[in-house]
C-alpha cells in the first residue's frame, strides 16, 4: 500500500511539469485568437482585434520554444508531452490558417500553399500514429523545426492583415510569401517523414 500511495502522485505530476503547462497554454490561445480574428473580420470589430490576436499568438508560438527549452536543461522530458507538443502546434496552425481563409487574407493561389501545409500534417499525424503501434518512432527533424518556424511568423504577418499594413508596408504580402516558402519546405518534409516511415510499412506487409 506505501508503495501504490507514494508512486501515483509522481505520475500525475508528470503531466503538470512547466514545459506540459506551457503546452497547455498554447492550446488555451487558440480559441482567443480565432475569436479576435472573428470579431474583427466577420462582425466588423476594430482593428485593434489584430493586435491582441497577434500578441497572443506571438505568447503562444514562444511557448513553442520554451517548453522544449525546459524540458531539456530541467530533464522533464514526459510521454505525454511529446505526444501533446506537436498537436498543440498543428491545432494552432490549423485554426489560424482556416480563420485567415475565411477572413480573405488567404485566398486565390494562396489556399493551395494552406491546402499544402493541412495535408501535410495530416500525413504525418497519420503515419506516426500507425508507426506508434509497432512501436517505431519518428523524430523530428531539425528542417521540420524549421518549417514550423517559418509557419508561425508567416501567420503571424497575416494575422496582423490590414492592422500592420498601415504600420508596415506590404506586411500581407509578405505573410503570403512567407506562407508559401514553408508550403514548399512542408511538402519536402513531408516526403521525407513519410520516405523514413514506407521501410516500416513495407516490413510489416512482408511479415
Amino acid at each position: 500500500m506505501n508503495n501504490v500511495s507514494t508512486r501515483a502522485p509522481a505520475r500525475g505530476t508528470k503531466s503538470l511539469t512547466l514545459p506540459n503547462i506551457l503546452t497547455y497554454a498554447r492550446i488555451a490561445a487558440i480559441p482567443v485568437v480565432v475569436g479576435c480574428i472573428y470579431a474583427q473580420s466577420i462582425l466588423g470589430g476594430p482593428l485593434a482585434l489584430r493586435w491582441v490576436a497577434l500578441a497572443v499568438f506571438i505568447a503562444a508560438a514562444i511557448t513553442d520554444f520554451l517548453d522544449g527549452y525546459y524540458a531539456r536543461i530541467w530533464d522533464q522530458h514526459s510521454a505525454f508531452g511529446r505526444m501533446l507538443d506537436p498537436i498543440a502546434d498543428k491545432l494552432l496552425v490549423a485554426s489560424c490558417l482556416l480563420m485567415l481563409a475565411a477572413d480573405g487574407i488567404i485566398h486565390g493561389w494562396t489556399l493551395w500553399a494552406a491546402i499544402v501545409i493541412l495535408c501535410r500534417e495530416i500525413l504525418v499525424s497519420g503515419l506516426r500514429e500507425y508507426l506508434a503501434a509497432l512501436r517505431v518512432s519518428v523524430p523530428v527533424t531539425k528542417l521540420a523545426k524549421w518549417k514550423t518556424t517559418v509557419q508561425l511568423v508567416a501567420i503571424g504577418f497575416l494575422l496582423a492583415g490590414d492592422a500592420g499594413d498601415l504600420v508596415l508596408p506590404f506586411t500581407t504580402q509578405i505573410g503570403l510569401a512567407l506562407l508559401w516558402i514553408s508550403a514548399l519546405v512542408t511538402m519536402y518534409t513531408g516526403y521525407d517523414y513519410f520516405r523514413a516511415g514506407i521501410h516500416h510499412l513495407i516490413e510489416e506487409d512482408s511479415r
